[in-house]
């Protein structure tokens, strides 16, 4: 890898020593160790989100007849949080969930209000909305007792718990409406040490700018709550936290992320390796074009979703993700262009929600930006990166390349290594290790443009990054639009009941 540092102000918002990291693939596996890790909380647990669903199990498959887990606590999240509170009287549990989110999955209305409304006093639900009109609150992040966090993509939600293996039909992939979920493919990360601590800071920053109130509870970091079941990748090394924040009435916005993208992209010397939801954002594919046309360039392998969940939201994206492939095809002249999907044992396509860049065996970033628009300058997001110095820590970061590799062509990342230094690149091993069906990678086409998606992608109405123009808007927010809806929704309410006297 060539030159390449973190800059706090450019790149990147603090850096701070990590005493442990660990990545955590897929939420089967982040859902027990963040259980685990609040288990052991004394003092404080702040879960900052775009979403939360009260009602899932954490350990799905896995409760007795009264609803609990394995530890003898309820296994939905809801009744676990309340649990934690009643047998720690002295622990404050501070949820900080995005306010549109209300609107998405309006489902989730009742259990959000029965935990604002009936939760033992401990628990304090709180709503952002403190974002230009259409943007959201998108990190996801976890800290306790100020003294370990969880940074990634993985919400704890509906629909995002599953295995590496992705089984066809697994019925812990059930949905509340009854149907088996698409299998899912995430990634987080577990921080100790300074670093967490510098986690803790951010999110009670985010509680304050939210809520208009400062957490009372005292700072005490340094508390161990690693939890057992994840395994310590990096010991003693520094990370570097990025964000994307738009810009408010008092204040610039912050695109530290979208930095931290493009300078690694330049400084990458044999590959670059991204997991991501989207492939859509200008800079970045710009990025990979310039590259790609140099001689002696690297390797780019982008692994994404065959398709979005939904038909509008699928035709608004992957239309611009069609032409932005078409763009890099012409460029790559020396064939080192790869963009993939992948699939189950049964071909059902996975839905690829990770949000990863690993370049060259030094860099590792994983986060809730997606490669569009929107993460890199409207939406409220947090990564965590790493660069790696010693050949210690470098073997780790190849070996998490070789780790999702492998997940996603359903072998070992032994095999995965072997084929790479056999074949000498990372897309030749891909090649050699492809099997004619089942479980594995394929190409994603372009697609041909419907007169719908032709004008999403032109518009790019889902996607589109903040304009100083929206400064005219004098100060006017998401959180004004909700609150807004509330009053005319309890007038007609109250409308409604006069009319009927």
């Amino acid at each position: 890898m060539k030159s390449f540092s973190f800059l706090p102000h450019r790149n990147c918002w603090r850096v701070a020593s990590a005493d442990r990291f660990g990545v955590i693939i897929d939420a089967a596996q982040y859902f027990r160790a963040l259980r685990e890790s609040l288990e052991r909380a004394e003092d404080l647990i702040i879960l900052v989100g775009w979403d939360f669903d009260f009602e899932i199990e954490m350990l799905p498959g896995e409760s007795d007849e009264d609803g609990n887990a394995p530890d003898g606590l309820p296994n939905q999240i809801g009744p676990f949080l309340e649990a934690l509170v009643d047998r720690r009287p002295k622990l404050e549990i501070y949820l900080l969930k995005w306010s549109g989110g209300v609107l998405i999955a309006p489902g989730r209305a009742l259990p959000t209000a029965q935990i604002k409304l009936l939760s033992p006093e401990q628990v304090h639900l709180g709503f952002d909305g403190r974002h230009p009109i259409g943007a959201c609150h998108h990190q996801k992040i976890v800290s306790i007792d100020d003294s370990l966090a969880f940074c990634g993509g993985i919400d704890v939600t509906d629909g995002r718990w599953d295995t590496r293996d992705h089984t066809p039909g697994d019925e812990r992939r059930k949905l509340k409406s009854g149907e088996i979920a698409q299998p899912w493919h995430d990634v987080t990360t577990v921080i100790s040490g300074e670093a967490a601590a510098e986690f803790s800071n951010l999110c009670r920053k985010r509680w304050q700018r939210a809520q208009d109130e400062e957490l009372e509870e005292p700072f005490r970091p340094g508390r161990d709550r690693w939890p057992e079941s994840v395994q310590v990748d990096f010991t003693d090394i520094d990370i570097a936290i990025a964000r994307t924040e738009p810009p408010e009435h008092d204040r610039p916005s912050v695109a530290e992320i979208e930095s931290l993208y493009l300078d690694s992209i330049a400084a990458a010397e044999d590959c670059i390796y991204l997991e991501s939801q989207y492939f859509a954002a200008d800079g970045i594919t710009n990025a990979i074009r310039d590259r790609l046309q140099e001689e002696d360039g690297p390797e780019v392998v982008v692994i994404n979703p065959k398709a979005a969940q939904e038909m509008v939201e699928d035709a608004a994206m992957h239309v611009t993700r069609s032409r932005m492939i078409r763009d890099l095809e012409e460029a790559d002249i020396y064939d080192r262009f790869r963009i993939l999907y992948p699939r189950n044992a049964d071909e059902e396509p996975i839905y690829v929600h990770a949000k990863v860049s690993i370049i060259d065996d030094r860099f590792l970033r994983v986060g809730s930006s997606n490669i569009d628009r929107r993460s890199m300058g409207f939406d409220t997001e947090c990564d965590v990166a790493l660069l790696a110095d010693d050949e210690r820590d470098r073997d780790k970061v190849r070996a998490t390349r070789d780790n999702l590799i492998a997940e996603h062509l359903g072998c070992q990342p032994e095999e995965v290594a072997e084929a790479i230094e056999r074949q000498g690149g990372v897309i030749a091993a891909l090649d050699a290790l492809e099997q004619p069906s089942g479980r594995g990678l394929r190409p994603i086409r372009p697609r041909k443009e419907s007169l719908m998606g032709r004008v999403l992608a032109d518009t790019r109405f889902f996607d589109p990054r903040y304009r100083r123009s929206a400064q005219a808007r004098l100060g006017v927010t998401s959180r004004h639009v909700m609150i807004g809806a509330a009053v005319v929704a309890a007038g007609l309410f109250l409308w409604s009941r006069q009319r009927r006297r």
